[in-house]
């Protein structure tokens, strides 16, 4: 499968951190708060630039510009800027911190994270986490899941996976098959065979597996899982799929349901288009409106309102 990421958020060039850091600063001195030109401004900037001008703006006014930012901005707005200021990798982590804090765990922010990432992106996340939080991600999350599902989320994240590309044709049909054992020809389900080929194999090598599978049995991997499991583990394992088929559809499918029914799911929608805004968020624009028949942008639109409104479609780069 060919998968070309497009984002929509680029370098600006030029870029001079200094001009920003004067522009920030008026844009925040006196009275009221030029909040256009704060979106204006840092939606047009990669997350590097902003590290760098938020360097520069301690340089030159002596002031932290995060704590400058929070002190005039509020509610969602507040939460996409300091997310845009926030170094990605640090910012996930927060995320799957605030994920296991408090009275029960969201599984389902667990899953987009960490089932979504090759063994070279889990990597840099552990060591931040543990950095940041002086606990081991794995410790942590083991406190939080159980069963099957922690078993799979702690092999992801004890980094298992196969290097980003790793295939082997014939590795794989021994794989669909030991999958097709596992499942449909035994009564129950074996999920340790599941979470062993679902965790350490690459999203390459998972692709050609899922192919041999359909060979096999004549049904996809994904109905043998909806067969076989359900909740937490039946999610994490449907994540793995679609992400190996289509990220951006995968994503996009998190989008829909974040603003589907009553209510919105402001975090994981500022989550998704902050995060994947320099990856590929141009592509999971065009996969929302080919699934959806509606631009993600007009979804975006409906569900929000105001500054909150603006900083979002701003980074999606218009309709």
């Amino acid at each position: 499968m060919d998968y070309t990421p497009t984002p929509t958020i680029v370098p600006a060039a030029p870029f001079d951190a200094s001009s920003d850091a004067q522009t920030l600063r008026a844009a925040m001195n006196g009275l009221g708060t030029d909040e256009e030109a704060i979106i204006n401004l840092l939606t047009a900037r990669s997350n590097a630039q902003r590290q760098q001008l938020k360097a520069q703006f301690e340089t030159e006014f002596g002031r932290d510009l995060v704590d400058d930012l929070k002190s005039e901005l509020g509610g969602q707005f507040e939460d996409v800027i300091v997310a845009l200021m926030t170094p990605p990798v640090e910012y996930l982590c927060k995320q799957l911190h605030e994920a296991m804090a408090g009275m029960g765990t969201d599984e389902e922010t667990l899953v987009e994270i960490l089932c979504t990432k090759t063994n070279e992106e889990m990597y840099e996340i552990v060591a931040a986490y543990e950095a940041k939080y002086d606990r081991p991600l794995a410790e942590q999350m083991c406190s939080e899941t159980s069963g099957f599902f922690r078993r799979l989320l702690t092999l992801i994240v004890t980094g298992v996976r196969d290097p980003v590309g790793s295939v082997d044709a014939a590795k794989a049909l021994e794989d669909a098959e030991a999958l097709y054992n596992a499942g449909e020809t035994k009564l129950g389900t074996d999920e340790e065979v599941f979470n062993r080929i679902m965790s350490h194999s690459s999203f390459a090598q998972l692709r050609l597996i899922f192919d041999g599978y359909k060979e096999l049995s004549g049904q996809t991997i994904e109905q043998a899982i909806k067969h076989e499991m359900d909740g937490a583990l039946h999610d994490a394992m449907i994540a793995i799929v679609e992400c190996v088929q289509s990220p951006a559809a995968f994503f996009a499918n998190r989008l829909y349901k974040s603003m589907n029914g009553a209510g919105t799911n402001d975090a994981a929608l500022i989550r998704i288009i902050v995060s994947r805004s320099e990856i590929d968020l141009g592509t999971i624009k065009d996969e929302f409106e080919r699934i959806y028949n509606r631009t993600l942008y007009s979804a975006v639109v409906g569900e929000t309102s105001g500054d909150y409104k603006n900083a979002l479609t701003a980074l999606l780069g218009g309709a």
